[in-house]
């Protein structure tokens, strides 16, 4: 008797112990953080990076869509958002390449458009921004007043870019002294 009473002892403490298998009090499964209830629907990620976007916190947003492209896949609208978002954090290369291929998936996507205008400016191609600005500004059919202001700046790079020799010219610096041993460039205009 005494035996079994001290075998029940140690058997009871060691079915405590026994794992569960993974599941919760409820029998789903805990591969969720506490507080978070599975079975709902979790917010888009395009609108969750659309958002973080908005207030400036790019990094972010470029991990909500990454979260979207696994959810919905590499479209259009994922790559043009993800290509927005690099070229936010100054990733010009990288925002030009996505852009690409997003209006490779669809060429009538006006926000990549206008986004890889936005693109080729920073980067000095103001030709071909001019030209890509265009095309967004007549898919959008001139609706956006962004896209317009957009078409007016590229116009204005590509124009004034034409080549200028006066502007190609050097000022001539000169040394002059001044007072006890300091040294002041000046320039002949």
């Amino acid at each position: 008797m005494a035996r079994a009473a001290v075998i029940l002892l140690i058997c009871i403490p060691l079915a405590a112990c026994q794992h569960a298998g993974g599941l919760s009090a409820s029998g789903t499964p805990r591969n969720v953080p506490y507080g978070v209830d599975a079975r709902e629907q979790g917010v888009d990620g395009l609108l969750v990076g659309h958002r973080l976007m908005e207030v400036g916190e790019y990094d972010l947003a470029m991990k909500a869509y990454l979260r979207a492209a696994s959810e919905q896949g590499m479209n259009a609208d994922v790559l043009s958002a993800i290509g927005s978002a690099d070229l936010k954090l100054g990733r010009l290369g990288q925002a030009e390449k996505v852009l690409r291929r997003a209006i490779e998936a669809d060429e009538r996507n006006v926000p990549a458009l206008n986004n890889l205008g936005c693109v080729l400016m920073e980067q000095g191609k103001s030709g071909e921004a001019r030209r890509v600005f265009q095309q967004a500004f007549a898919l959008d059919s001139g609706q956006s007043d962004s896209i317009r202001e957009n078409l007016k700046l590229a116009i204005a790079r590509s124009e004034a870019s034409v080549y200028d020799p006066v502007q190609d010219e050097k000022p001539v610096m000169k040394l002059v002294r001044r007072g006890q041993g300091s040294y002041v460039l000046l320039s002949q205009l």
